[in-house]
């Protein structure tokens, strides 16, 4: 009995090639085609209209999508590339008009027994090709032109915005000065102007090389007081004199030490025996846990006559 494995229908058929005649898989391979068909119908309409509308800022999410070719059996770059700009369906049109995917086409209808009308749904002709290429080609080359215009608007833009701020610090720095000095200033800006001849008789001045500060407002005083501008003293250092006194700015030193004690505490164990401990409380000098004290040596329980003994020294002494 002869074997046939099916690509369409993804299983093995007992009944040879004949199962390429067989209603299921016939309904395999129009749903499979129909696929193929959408994608190409689409990649068609863009090329039937305007080639300016298939250009778009590139995006690598979205026009770096695949479609599936079913009669080639791989992915296809849907979306074209040049530059920063997408050519929507550019890559698709290229594979469908290129003379692998016909010659596949070919193999694929004789295997599979497709049906020949719809062959050429899945096929675009080379002159269909060619006269979406001409077109974005040109599309491409007024979307260039239009960028340099662009380009040369702006630039001309930051060299306007560069002429008033060049006169607007001469003007600020004509209204600083004296007016002997503005005199000769003007007088100097007289004599640097181009002749009739156009020639300049003087060398240009460039207020990016002159030394100035970009706007000076003239001096800034307050009445009776001075400012660290003018070589006052600041006001902290006037009222430590004044006062005759130093404060004392941040903590003690104490305090730093019992801050710092705390740091440690908080690194023990929260659970620890005596963390909860109230040293607040009063006790005397009878007091004596059950358990006993401290010892060195000896038995545990005999702590407690120790401290007893050393508690009645202390009293007779007293």
């Amino acid at each position: 009995m002869a074997v046939h494995y099916c690509d369409i229908c993804r299983r093995t058929s007992f009944s040879g090639r004949r199962h390429l005649y067989s209603a299921g898989h016939r309904r395999r391979l129009r749903e499979a085609l129909a696929e193929l068909q959408e994608a190409v119908a689409a990649a068609r309409a863009a090329a039937g209209g305007e080639a300016a509308a298939a250009l778009r800022p590139y995006d690598p999410a979205e026009h770096g999508r695949r479609v599936w070719c079913l009669v080639c059996g791989r992915g296809v770059q849907r979306d074209g590339r040049s530059g920063g700009m997408a050519l929507l369906q550019a890559g698709l049109l290229r594979h469908l008009a290129g003379p692998d995917h016909r010659r596949e086409t070919a193999r694929f209808w004789r295997e599979q027994r497709a049906e020949a009308a719809l062959r050429e749904r899945v096929l675009v002709s080379a002159e269909e090709y060619e006269r979406f290429a001409r077109g974005l080609e040109r599309a491409l080359e007024e979307h260039r032109r239009q960028e340099e215009e662009r380009i040369q608007q702006m630039a001309a833009g930051i060299r306007e915005a560069e002429r008033r701020q060049r006169e607007t610090v001469r003007d600020a720095l004509q209204v600083g000065e004296p007016g002997p000095a503005r005199q000769n200033r003007d007088a100097s800006r007289d004599a640097e102007q181009p002749n009739p001849s156009g020639t300049q008789t003087g060398p240009d001045i460039n207020w990016m090389e002159s030394g100035q500060a970009l706007t000076f407002i003239g001096h800034q005083e307050m009445e009776g007081k001075g400012n660290v501008h003018t070589g006052a003293k600041p006001p902290w250092l006037t009222e430590e004199e004044e006062e005759g006194s130093v404060r004392e700015i941040g903590p003690s030193y104490e305090e730093f030490l019992k801050q710092k004690e705390k740091q440690k505490l908080k690194k023990l164990p929260a659970e620890r025996v005596g963390a909860n401990f109230d040293h607040t409380c009063q006790t005397g000098e009878s007091w004596l846990p059950s358990f006993g004290r401290v010892w060195n040596h000896g038995r545990r329980w005999q702590s407690r006559h120790q401290f007893r003994t050393e508690s009645g020294e202390k009293k007779k002494n007293r």
